[in-house]
């Protein structure tokens, strides 16, 4: 079997080299100065590092390599990889939003390696984000990078800024979707690709 690797796919955004740890350990201080805590009592003296560490983990994927094979079989169904974890960071409020994602194809010349489709989803996730955004994201490099028939994403995402603050809608959660190809065009391919993830199309 002839296996293909693309080039190392790395973050869109700064890399983890790009941050100045310094920097974000004396806001993060100057944050607990500004909402009346003192940073150097007991209980908040390390705060500021483990802030800091805490966003820089957050915002920074895991390379990896994109692996494809040849279709020799020349499987046309969907490949639907369901419930994939995800998190990211609401670029308005820096507060966490977390759900799964769905992430399928209909396979052209080329099937992908089932994990790769959950570290497509890591590397767009994180950032700072908007859930619209990152749905594109995913299903625009996979159309670009895997040139399937069709590419469809739903992510279902509860924010914290919504669940914490503001209209405090605990358990409420955002789905978007985003259609590539086949699955845009063919009603009945994007019928399956919904049924599939067991979201309303």
């Amino acid at each position: 079997m002839r296996v293909s690797e693309l080039p190392t796919a790395r973050p869109p955004g700064a890399g983890r080299e790009d941050i100045d740890f310094a920097a974000a350990q004396r806001a993060v201080a100057d944050l607990l100065v500004a909402l009346g805590r003192d940073p150097g009592s007991e209980h908040l003296a390390d705060t500021p590092r483990r802030v800091a560490d805490a966003y820089a983990e957050m915002l920074t994927p895991r390379e990896f390599n994109l692996t494809t094979f040849p279709n020799d079989e020349g499987y046309d169904e969907l490949v639907l990889a369901r419930d994939i974890p995800m998190q990211s960071l609401c670029m308005h409020h820096m507060l966490p939003f977390h759900g799964v994602a769905h992430v399928g194809y209909l396979p052209g010349e080329r099937i992908l390696g089932l994990s790769k489709l959950a570290r497509v989803v890591e590397l767009f996730a994180r950032d700072f984000q908007v859930q619209e955004r990152l749905t594109k994201q995913v299903a625009d490099w996979l159309q670009e990078y895997l040139a399937p028939v069709g590419v469809g994403v739903v992510i279902e995402a509860e924010h914290m800024c919504m669940s914490l603050r503001g209209v405090r809608a605990t358990g409420s959660r955002t789905v978007t979707s985003a259609l590539k190809g086949a699955l845009r065009e063919d009603g009945r391919s994007r019928q399956e690709f919904f049924a599939l993830t067991g979201v309303a199309g």
